[in-house]
Protein backbone atom coordinates (compact mmCIF):
# COMPACT_ATOMS: atom_id res chain seq x y z
CA UNK A 1 0.00 0.00 0.00
CA UNK A 2 1.49 3.46 -0.57
CA UNK A 3 1.65 6.94 1.82
CA UNK A 4 -1.43 7.69 0.26
CA UNK A 5 -3.69 4.73 2.10
CA UNK A 6 -1.97 5.55 5.77
CA UNK A 7 -3.98 8.69 6.01
CA UNK A 8 -6.61 8.58 8.57
CA UNK A 9 -9.93 8.50 7.02
CA UNK A 10 -12.40 11.90 6.89
CA UNK A 11 -15.75 10.77 5.97
CA UNK A 12 -18.13 7.77 8.00
CA UNK A 13 -20.06 5.88 5.21
CA UNK A 14 -24.12 6.41 5.32
CA UNK A 15 -23.89 2.70 5.48
CA UNK A 16 -21.49 -0.15 6.36
CA UNK A 17 -21.12 -3.10 4.52
CA UNK A 18 -21.44 -6.90 5.92
CA UNK A 19 -17.84 -7.26 6.95
CA UNK A 20 -17.47 -3.75 8.36
CA UNK A 21 -20.57 -4.64 11.26
CA UNK A 22 -18.08 -4.41 14.06
CA UNK A 23 -16.40 -0.92 12.84
CA UNK A 24 -20.08 -0.15 12.36
CA UNK A 25 -21.01 -0.68 16.40
CA UNK A 26 -17.46 1.30 17.15
CA UNK A 27 -18.34 4.35 15.47
CA UNK A 28 -21.56 4.52 16.16
CA UNK A 29 -20.53 4.57 19.76
CA UNK A 30 -18.33 7.23 19.44
CA UNK A 31 -20.70 9.67 17.39
CA UNK A 32 -22.98 8.45 20.62
CA UNK A 33 -20.67 9.80 22.83
CA UNK A 34 -19.86 13.62 20.87
CA UNK A 35 -23.88 13.85 20.84
CA UNK A 36 -24.04 13.19 24.49
CA UNK A 37 -21.69 15.84 24.83
CA UNK A 38 -23.51 18.62 22.67
CA UNK A 39 -26.32 18.00 25.26
CA UNK A 40 -25.07 18.33 28.25
CA UNK A 41 -22.92 21.36 29.29
CA UNK A 42 -19.83 20.58 31.40
CA UNK A 43 -19.33 17.09 30.02
CA UNK A 44 -15.64 15.60 28.72
CA UNK A 45 -15.63 12.47 26.77
CA UNK A 46 -13.14 13.51 24.01
CA UNK A 47 -10.38 11.38 25.28
CA UNK A 48 -13.10 8.23 25.43
CA UNK A 49 -14.02 9.10 22.30
CA UNK A 50 -10.59 9.89 20.68
CA UNK A 51 -9.88 5.69 22.28
CA UNK A 52 -12.37 4.79 19.88
CA UNK A 53 -11.79 6.24 16.93
CA UNK A 54 -8.09 5.02 17.48
CA UNK A 55 -9.11 1.44 18.18
CA UNK A 56 -11.63 1.79 15.10
CA UNK A 57 -9.00 2.94 12.64
CA UNK A 58 -6.80 -0.07 14.20
CA UNK A 59 -9.92 -2.09 13.40
CA UNK A 60 -9.92 -0.55 9.84
CA UNK A 61 -6.83 -0.92 8.83
CA UNK A 62 -7.14 -4.88 9.71
CA UNK A 63 -10.04 -4.86 7.58
CA UNK A 64 -8.95 -3.81 4.27
CA UNK A 65 -5.04 -4.94 4.51
CA UNK A 66 -6.09 -7.81 2.91
CA UNK A 67 -9.85 -7.90 1.25
CA UNK A 68 -10.90 -10.68 -0.60
CA UNK A 69 -12.28 -10.88 -3.99
CA UNK A 70 -15.96 -10.77 -2.87
CA UNK A 71 -15.30 -8.53 -0.35
CA UNK A 72 -13.47 -6.13 -2.81
CA UNK A 73 -16.68 -6.37 -5.37
CA UNK A 74 -18.10 -5.02 -2.29
CA UNK A 75 -16.49 -2.13 -1.87
CA UNK A 76 -16.64 -1.15 -5.67
CA UNK A 77 -20.90 -1.73 -5.06
CA UNK A 78 -20.33 0.91 -2.35
CA UNK A 79 -23.26 3.30 -2.82
CA UNK A 80 -21.25 6.53 -1.22
CA UNK A 81 -18.82 5.90 -3.63
CA UNK A 82 -18.32 8.94 -6.02
CA UNK A 83 -19.19 8.28 -9.35
CA UNK A 84 -19.09 9.76 -12.93
CA UNK A 85 -21.02 12.52 -12.48
CA UNK A 86 -19.10 13.59 -9.34
CA UNK A 87 -15.05 13.15 -11.23
CA UNK A 88 -16.37 15.30 -13.99
CA UNK A 89 -17.24 17.60 -11.67
CA UNK A 90 -14.21 17.92 -9.84
CA UNK A 91 -11.69 16.85 -12.28
CA UNK A 92 -12.82 18.40 -15.65
CA UNK A 93 -13.92 22.43 -16.57
CA UNK A 94 -16.28 23.86 -18.78
CA UNK A 95 -18.17 20.74 -18.84
CA UNK A 96 -20.33 20.88 -21.36
CA UNK A 97 -22.67 17.92 -22.04
CA UNK A 98 -23.84 16.00 -25.43
CA UNK A 99 -27.01 14.23 -25.82
CA UNK A 100 -28.66 11.62 -27.81
CA UNK A 101 -27.73 8.81 -30.66
CA UNK A 102 -29.19 10.90 -33.39
CA UNK A 103 -31.35 7.72 -33.92
CA UNK A 104 -33.37 6.58 -30.87
CA UNK A 105 -33.19 8.59 -27.63
CA UNK A 106 -30.77 9.59 -24.70
CA UNK A 107 -29.87 6.88 -22.48
CA UNK A 108 -29.32 8.88 -19.31
CA UNK A 109 -26.98 5.70 -17.74
CA UNK A 110 -24.24 7.59 -20.44
CA UNK A 111 -22.86 10.76 -20.07
CA UNK A 112 -20.47 12.39 -22.39
CA UNK A 113 -19.34 15.50 -23.51
CA UNK A 114 -16.56 18.55 -24.25
CA UNK A 115 -14.78 19.44 -21.03
CA UNK A 116 -10.78 20.85 -20.37
CA UNK A 117 -8.48 18.31 -18.20
CA UNK A 118 -5.96 20.35 -16.32
CA UNK A 119 -6.63 23.25 -19.00
CA UNK A 120 -6.28 20.68 -22.21
CA UNK A 121 -9.42 20.35 -24.62
CA UNK A 122 -10.81 16.24 -23.90
CA UNK A 123 -14.12 14.56 -24.70
CA UNK A 124 -14.84 12.34 -21.88
CA UNK A 125 -17.63 9.59 -21.58
CA UNK A 126 -18.68 7.45 -18.17
CA UNK A 127 -21.12 5.42 -17.00
CA UNK A 128 -23.08 6.91 -14.09
CA UNK A 129 -24.88 5.07 -11.48
CA UNK A 130 -27.09 7.67 -9.45
CA UNK A 131 -26.49 8.32 -5.87
CA UNK A 132 -30.06 8.07 -4.61
CA UNK A 133 -32.98 6.11 -5.47
CA UNK A 134 -34.53 8.56 -7.74
CA UNK A 135 -31.32 9.33 -9.63
CA UNK A 136 -30.30 5.96 -9.83
CA UNK A 137 -33.70 4.85 -11.45
CA UNK A 138 -33.15 7.86 -14.08
CA UNK A 139 -29.73 6.31 -14.86
CA UNK A 140 -30.82 2.78 -14.87
CA UNK A 141 -28.17 2.06 -12.22
CA UNK A 142 -25.57 2.52 -14.60
CA UNK A 143 -26.60 -0.26 -17.33
CA UNK A 144 -26.36 1.07 -20.71
CA UNK A 145 -28.98 0.49 -23.43
CA UNK A 146 -28.16 0.85 -27.19
CA UNK A 147 -28.51 4.21 -27.73
CA UNK A 148 -25.62 4.86 -24.30
CA UNK A 149 -23.56 3.13 -26.50
CA UNK A 150 -24.56 4.96 -30.03
CA UNK A 151 -24.31 8.36 -28.14
CA UNK A 152 -20.43 7.08 -26.92
CA UNK A 153 -19.41 6.04 -30.38
CA UNK A 154 -20.84 9.51 -31.70
CA UNK A 155 -18.32 11.61 -29.43
CA UNK A 156 -15.52 9.13 -30.29
CA UNK A 157 -16.13 9.91 -33.69
CA UNK A 158 -16.20 13.40 -33.05
CA UNK A 159 -13.45 13.53 -30.52
CA UNK A 160 -11.44 12.01 -33.68
CA UNK A 161 -12.38 14.63 -35.70
CA UNK A 162 -11.21 17.42 -33.72
CA UNK A 163 -8.29 15.76 -32.69
CA UNK A 164 -9.20 15.47 -28.59
CA UNK A 165 -8.30 13.32 -26.39
CA UNK A 166 -10.82 11.00 -25.30
CA UNK A 167 -11.08 10.00 -21.79
CA UNK A 168 -13.43 6.92 -20.22
CA UNK A 169 -15.04 6.63 -16.28
CA UNK A 170 -16.38 3.01 -16.65
CA UNK A 171 -18.56 1.91 -13.41
CA UNK A 172 -21.43 -0.46 -14.54
CA UNK A 173 -22.91 -4.08 -13.27
CA UNK A 174 -23.19 -4.39 -17.35
CA UNK A 175 -24.83 -3.63 -20.16
CA UNK A 176 -28.92 -3.33 -19.52
CA UNK A 177 -30.36 -6.91 -20.98
CA UNK A 178 -33.86 -5.93 -21.13
CA UNK A 179 -36.20 -6.74 -23.97
CA UNK A 180 -35.94 -3.03 -25.92
CA UNK A 181 -32.41 -3.00 -25.50
CA UNK A 182 -32.64 -6.45 -27.42
CA UNK A 183 -34.61 -5.43 -29.74
CA UNK A 184 -32.79 -2.45 -30.55
CA UNK A 185 -29.60 -4.24 -31.11
CA UNK A 186 -27.62 -4.25 -27.57
CA UNK A 187 -24.78 -6.66 -28.48
CA UNK A 188 -24.48 -4.89 -31.96
CA UNK A 189 -24.22 -1.37 -30.21
CA UNK A 190 -21.35 -2.84 -27.76
CA UNK A 191 -19.99 -3.96 -30.47
CA UNK A 192 -19.79 -0.48 -32.75
CA UNK A 193 -18.46 0.69 -29.72
CA UNK A 194 -15.78 -1.14 -29.02
CA UNK A 195 -14.92 -1.05 -32.79
CA UNK A 196 -14.78 2.83 -32.60
CA UNK A 197 -12.21 2.04 -29.52
CA UNK A 198 -10.19 0.45 -32.15
CA UNK A 199 -10.54 3.25 -34.94
CA UNK A 200 -9.75 6.50 -33.38
CA UNK A 201 -6.74 7.80 -34.07
CA UNK A 202 -6.43 10.14 -30.62
CA UNK A 203 -5.22 9.50 -27.58
CA UNK A 204 -7.88 6.95 -25.42
CA UNK A 205 -7.45 6.45 -21.62
CA UNK A 206 -10.03 4.62 -19.86
CA UNK A 207 -10.04 4.43 -15.60
CA UNK A 208 -12.44 1.99 -13.76
CA UNK A 209 -13.57 3.20 -10.84
CA UNK A 210 -16.18 1.15 -9.74
CA UNK A 211 -17.35 -2.20 -11.36
CA UNK A 212 -16.35 -2.89 -14.54
CA UNK A 213 -19.03 -5.50 -15.66
CA UNK A 214 -19.10 -7.55 -19.17
CA UNK A 215 -18.99 -6.39 -22.59
CA UNK A 216 -21.03 -2.93 -21.26
CA UNK A 217 -17.39 -2.45 -19.37
CA UNK A 218 -15.21 -3.15 -22.41
CA UNK A 219 -17.44 -1.22 -24.88
CA UNK A 220 -15.73 2.18 -23.24
CA UNK A 221 -11.96 0.35 -21.76
CA UNK A 222 -10.63 -0.51 -25.23
CA UNK A 223 -8.26 2.09 -24.63
CA UNK A 224 -4.51 2.73 -25.06
CA UNK A 225 -3.65 2.82 -21.17
CA UNK A 226 -6.31 1.13 -18.51
CA UNK A 227 -6.13 2.25 -14.66
CA UNK A 228 -7.76 0.71 -12.30
CA UNK A 229 -8.69 1.87 -8.25
CA UNK A 230 -7.35 -0.32 -5.95
CA UNK A 231 -10.35 -1.67 -4.82
CA UNK A 232 -12.51 -1.88 -8.36
CA UNK A 233 -13.54 -4.94 -9.73
CA UNK A 234 -13.20 -5.97 -13.64
CA UNK A 235 -14.81 -8.95 -15.42
CA UNK A 236 -16.54 -10.84 -18.20
CA UNK A 237 -19.74 -11.25 -16.18
CA UNK A 238 -20.56 -10.31 -12.15
CA UNK A 239 -19.77 -13.13 -9.14
CA UNK A 240 -23.66 -14.03 -8.36
CA UNK A 241 -24.10 -14.60 -12.43
CA UNK A 242 -20.64 -16.72 -12.40
CA UNK A 243 -21.89 -18.89 -9.73
CA UNK A 244 -25.91 -18.98 -11.00
CA UNK A 245 -24.56 -20.14 -14.42
CA UNK A 246 -21.51 -22.73 -13.11
CA UNK A 247 -23.20 -24.33 -9.78
CA UNK A 248 -26.97 -22.60 -10.32
CA UNK A 249 -26.43 -21.08 -7.21
CA UNK A 250 -25.72 -17.54 -6.63
CA UNK A 251 -25.30 -18.10 -3.21
CA UNK A 252 -21.84 -19.91 -4.38
CA UNK A 253 -20.44 -16.02 -5.16
CA UNK A 254 -17.55 -15.75 -3.17
CA UNK A 255 -15.83 -18.98 -4.45
CA UNK A 256 -16.74 -17.54 -8.19
CA UNK A 257 -15.48 -13.79 -7.01
CA UNK A 258 -12.46 -15.88 -6.14
CA UNK A 259 -11.84 -18.39 -9.27
CA UNK A 260 -12.40 -15.16 -11.81
CA UNK A 261 -9.38 -12.83 -11.19
CA UNK A 262 -11.64 -10.07 -11.08
CA UNK A 263 -9.41 -7.56 -8.30
CA UNK A 264 -7.15 -4.68 -9.94
CA UNK A 265 -4.46 -6.75 -8.57
CA UNK A 266 -5.21 -9.76 -10.55
CA UNK A 267 -5.61 -8.02 -13.74
CA UNK A 268 -2.45 -5.89 -13.42
CA UNK A 269 -0.67 -9.31 -12.90
CA UNK A 270 -2.29 -10.33 -16.15
CA UNK A 271 -1.47 -8.01 -18.08
CA UNK A 272 -5.20 -6.81 -18.79
CA UNK A 273 -5.08 -3.50 -16.97
CA UNK A 274 -1.87 -1.16 -17.02
CA UNK A 275 -2.02 0.52 -13.71
CA UNK A 276 -3.52 0.34 -9.97
CA UNK A 277 -5.12 3.96 -8.76
CA UNK A 278 -4.39 3.40 -4.97
CA UNK A 279 -7.65 4.39 -2.58
CA UNK A 280 -7.77 5.90 0.77
CA UNK A 281 -8.05 3.93 3.29
CA UNK A 282 -11.27 2.55 4.20
CA UNK A 283 -11.86 2.54 0.24
CA UNK A 284 -13.09 6.06 -2.22
CA UNK A 285 -16.19 6.18 -0.18
CA UNK A 286 -14.63 7.04 3.23
CA UNK A 287 -12.26 10.02 1.41
CA UNK A 288 -13.49 11.25 -1.49
CA UNK A 289 -10.88 13.99 -2.73
CA UNK A 290 -8.11 11.82 -1.74
CA UNK A 291 -9.86 9.15 -4.35
CA UNK A 292 -10.85 11.71 -7.25
CA UNK A 293 -7.00 13.51 -6.79
CA UNK A 294 -5.67 9.86 -7.17
CA UNK A 295 -7.63 9.56 -10.51
CA UNK A 296 -6.68 13.04 -11.55
CA UNK A 297 -2.68 12.42 -11.32
CA UNK A 298 -3.77 8.73 -13.30
CA UNK A 299 -5.23 9.95 -16.05
CA UNK A 300 -2.88 13.00 -16.51
CA UNK A 301 -0.21 10.03 -16.17
CA UNK A 302 -1.49 8.43 -18.71
CA UNK A 303 -1.87 11.37 -21.17
CA UNK A 304 1.39 12.29 -21.09
CA UNK A 305 2.35 8.91 -21.81
CA UNK A 306 0.50 8.72 -25.06
CA UNK A 307 1.25 12.90 -25.85
CA UNK A 308 2.71 13.19 -29.60
CA UNK A 309 2.17 9.76 -30.72
CA UNK A 310 1.07 9.41 -34.63
CA UNK A 311 -2.11 8.64 -35.54
CA UNK A 312 -1.12 5.84 -37.20
CA UNK A 313 1.05 4.65 -33.69
CA UNK A 314 -1.77 5.23 -31.63
CA UNK A 315 -4.01 2.61 -33.10
CA UNK A 316 -1.56 0.31 -33.90
CA UNK A 317 -0.32 0.26 -29.99
CA UNK A 318 -4.23 -0.10 -29.02
CA UNK A 319 -4.76 -2.70 -31.62
CA UNK A 320 -1.22 -4.98 -30.56
CA UNK A 321 -2.61 -4.35 -26.48
CA UNK A 322 -6.00 -6.24 -27.24
CA UNK A 323 -4.34 -8.96 -29.58
CA UNK A 324 -1.69 -10.11 -27.00
CA UNK A 325 -3.86 -10.13 -24.23
CA UNK A 326 -3.53 -13.53 -22.63
CA UNK A 327 -0.15 -13.84 -23.94
CA UNK A 328 0.67 -13.35 -19.36
CA UNK A 329 -1.88 -15.92 -18.66
CA UNK A 330 -2.66 -18.20 -15.53
CA UNK A 331 0.06 -20.58 -16.66
CA UNK A 332 2.45 -18.13 -17.29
Amino acid sequence: MSDQNTDRPVREPSSYLDFEKPLAEIEGKARELRAMARQTEGMDIESEAKGLDAKAETMLRDLYKSLTPWRKCQVARHPDRPHCQDYIEALFTEYTPLAGDRNFADDHAVMGGLARFNDTPVMVIGHEKGNDTKSRIERNFGMARPEGYRKAVRLMQMADKFNLPVVTLVDTPGAYPGKGAEERGQSEAIARSTEACLQIGVPLVSVIIGEGGSGGAVAFATANCVAMLEHSVYSVITPEGCASILWKDSEKMREAAEAMRLTAQDLKELGVIDSIVPEPLGGAHRNRKMAIDGVRKSIQSMLNGLEGQSREKLIKARRDKFLNMGSKGLAA
